[in-house]
């Protein structure tokens, strides 16, 4: 089995200071395997941000992999929007847009979906699918596979077809290819889990997507605090939420999801299952 931490919108510029040493504390408790950081790192892409999420990242435990997301390209400084986007996310937390983690039983590879060109949206390429389905398609078929963007591939029902990124259907297509398992992203600041079945008919193919809320933003748009914790086994993923209890002052498990695998499918545990100890 494997642990990961799951952080996503951290949002340094728009921090709740308290909530930084009992994040970190805790990270350091689970002791994962890998930690994830699915994008808007910053909340305005200025230097000294970059500098706060930097200092931050040092003090949390690795590997990790660390992926940009929309606010951490210059919204206003139109220069540098266009002919520097990711310029300080570069020089501040990491050079690799297409980080990769692999042992001997996950393979996560993170994918820049930011683009200057939008306020907020966000974008996969072929060529960034392409590199995706090189890396992952000739593992051994134990290993889970796992793929981190800010932007989400699948969201709740509620949500609009706009808030996914763009391209999203060819990119399934691709991840069903090489056997993609599971989705990692942020963006929304709302945490979910769910199998892609419903959204994307595939034939004999369905990911398990989570989605992260902001582990330390103000900017909780109706959400605690939260990240997650994921317990990665070949054909058993288990998802702990956690969220901020502000009368306790820690973070606090809050729900735990149970998925399993058939095949290349990717769904809920129900009670029989678990009964049964699958």
């Amino acid at each position: 089995m494997r642990t990961l931490v799951h952080l996503s919108d951290l949002h340094f510029g728009r921090v709740e200071p308290a909530l930084l040493e009992p994040l970190r504390n805790l990270v350091h408790e689970i002791a994962p395997d890998v930690l994830v950081v699915s994008g808007d790192l910053t909340q305005r892409a200025r230097s000294e941000e970059f500098e706060e999420a930097k200092a931050f990242l040092d003090t949390l435990p690795g590997p990790q992999i660390v992926v940009p997301g929309n606010h951490d390209i210059s919204l206003y400084n139109v220069f540098r929007r266009f002919a520097k986007p990711l310029d300080r996310y570069k020089r501040y937390i990491t050079d690799d847009l297409c980080p990769v983690f692999l042992d001997d039983e996950i393979a996560v590879v993170g994918v820049n979906t930011a683009r200057s060109l939008t306020i907020k949206d966000g974008r996969v390429n072929k060529e960034q699918v392409t590199r995706i389905h090189e890396r992952l398609g000739g593992l051994d078929p134990s290993i889970t596979r796992i793929v981190v963007t800010h932007h989400p591939f699948d969201l709740p029902e509620s949500f609009e077809e706009r808030d996914l990124v763009n391209r999203a259907p060819m990119a399934m297509e691709v991840f069903a290819q090489c056997g993609v398992d599971v989705l990692l992203a942020g963006h929304m600041h709302v945490s979910h889990a769910a199998s892609t079945a419903t959204r994307y008919q595939i034939d004999s193919y369905a990911a398990l997507v989570v989605q992260a809320g902001t582990a330390t933003s103000t900017r909780g748009r109706g959400e605690t605090n939260s990240f997650n914790v994921l317990r990665v086994e070949p054909e058993r993923v288990e998802v702990d939420r956690y969220g901020w209890d502000v009368v306790g002052g820690a973070y606090r498990v809050v729900l735990t999801e149970k998925f399993v695998r058939g095949g290349n499918v990717w769904a809920p545990a129900t009670e029989g299952m678990l009964a049964a100890g699958l």
